[in-house]
């Protein structure tokens, strides 16, 4: 068949557009709805079951940001939403999500689960078949990223420990599993690892096994070391006892022989025994090092490039214990597209950063206005010491007013006394001088 060179180019372009089309499977933001589409289960009884809600946490930029948030305490939680049923075979599956542990979790889980067709959501509990969870689990120092794949109906877990976000910030978890059997997980857009569905889960029998036909040789010698014979045990090693009498203790001066018995010192660890004697070791010249059982293929390995792939996909799940409620899920993708995933998630990469900053200046906000008001109270104390020595003062002045303004008085009056006196011995002095001329003229 001939093709013109612009008939061509359409038909690459066709080919190349339909190669790359991305298809998203569920997308859930928790807008406006919400409630229509998830569905919690009713397996437990309400005291056990935990409150869920749509909250954008303490710290936000947006409204925008609302996810599913666990609101009680010691609870337990199973809800379930619905999509289009598919299958991943031949396809890249995706499994994205963020989550903000804002309560700083201490034991609880923090992934999601995704049922093949058969679920039941009303009945949603820990035993509800999944095809994988993926997720955070923290409990105490046990922190780990659980990746695990169902498959014959067993739960593999991922053997390698993967580190989740600890912090109390919005983190993005990426689960990518390709045809041909490779994984991928991703923390915030950052490779945690990448591995294979066939190293790192224990799905398929091992390819090799130690061959059941052979054993160790009886004969074989793999003790590196002997006791040297002619090493002999010093004739005076025994001469010591292990335990003997205290030489520091002291008989009680209330010790009744007859009523507390004979006295006996307390006995204690000789310093001088030396144990059991064992002779020296020496290489063994039988050595032969240690057996290796020979490794031969396992004849019952089946090799299985299809472990990745799943009949059925049709619902996405939260089915998870807390001690500490408070965990908000949001923006849920599955989609088979690592590039639709990666767009999603460059705006979401924003979050965490950005709720660390409103965080930082709540808290300087918040230390600053503690530095006001005790420096507040500091002045309002120096204002009311000034006062009340101001007042101090003031009831103490009426007593010592007085004193001051007397002092001169007492002196003037007595000045004023001892002025008196001398006119009056003045005048006395000159009554005595006068008295004799007066009697001579009457005499005369």
């Amino acid at each position: 068949m001939y093709f013109s060179s612009s008939r061509l180019a359409v038909v690459l372009l066709i080919l190349v557009v339909s190669n790359t089309s991305a298809t998203v499977y569920f997308s859930e933001s928790f807008g406006e709805g919400w409630e229509s589409r998830w569905v919690q289960s009713n397996t437990k009884p309400d005291h056990e079951t935990g409150k869920i809600g749509v909250s954008a946490g303490k710290y936000f930029a947006s409204e925008d940001e609302q996810g599913l948030q666990t609101q009680s305490d010691a609870r337990h939680y199973a809800i379930s939403a619905e999509f289009p049923e598919f299958s991943n075979k031949d396809k890249t599956l995706v499994l994205q999500f963020t989550l903000k542990q804002e309560q700083n979790i201490d034991c609880g889980g923090g992934y999601l689960k995704i049922h093949p067709a058969l679920f039941q959501q009303q009945s949603y509990d820990g035993d509800s078949e999944y095809n994988i969870m993926f997720g955070p689990d923290i409990c105490g120092s046990n922190k780990r990223i659980h990746a695990i794949i169902n498959k014959h109906g067993n739960n593999h877990l991922i053997k390698s420990l993967v580190p989740p976000g600890s912090d109390t910030y919005t983190h993005v978890y990426t689960l990518v599993i390709k045809p041909d059997n490779s994984v991928i997980i991703l923390v915030d857009g950052e490779e945690r690892k990448s591995t294979t569905l066939e190293k790192d889960w224990d799905i398929l029998l091992p390819r090799t096994i130690k061959d059941p036909s052979q054993s160790k040789p009886e004969d074989w010698v793999d003790q590196e070391f002997i006791d040297d014979a002619d090493d002999q045990k010093p004739s005076d090693w025994d001469d010591e006892p292990r335990f003997i009498a205290d030489p520091e203790a002291a008989k009680p001066e209330d010790w009744d022989l007859e009523l507390d018995g004979e006295w006996e010192a307390p006995s204690i660890p000789n310093p001088q025994f030396r144990g059991e004697w064992t002779p020296k070791q020496v290489p063994n010249p039988l050595y032969k090092g240690e057996w290796e059982h020979p490794i031969i293929a396992n004849p019952e390995f089946k090799e299985d490039p299809e472990l990745y792939a799943f009949d059925s996909f049709k619902y996405v799940g939260i089915e998870i214990w807390q001690v500490k409620s408070g965990s908000i899920f949001d923006a849920i993708l599955i989609t088979d597209s690592e590039e639709e995933a990666e767009a999603a998630r460059e705006p979401l990469l924003k979050r965490g950063p950005r709720e660390a900053e409103l965080q930082k200046e709540e808290e300087e906000k918040i230390a600053k206005e503690e530095e006001e008001k005790e420096l507040a109270n500091q002045k309002e104390l120096e204002e009311a010491r000034k006062k009340d020595q101001e007042a101090a003062a003031t009831e103490t002045a009426p007593e010592t007013a007085p004193e001051a303004e007397t002092a001169p008085v007492e002196a003037v009056a007595e000045a004023e006394a001892e002025a008196v006196v001398e006119a009056v011995a003045e005048a006395e002095a000159v009554a005595d001088t006068e008295q004799p001329e007066k009697v001579e003229k009457k005499e005369l």
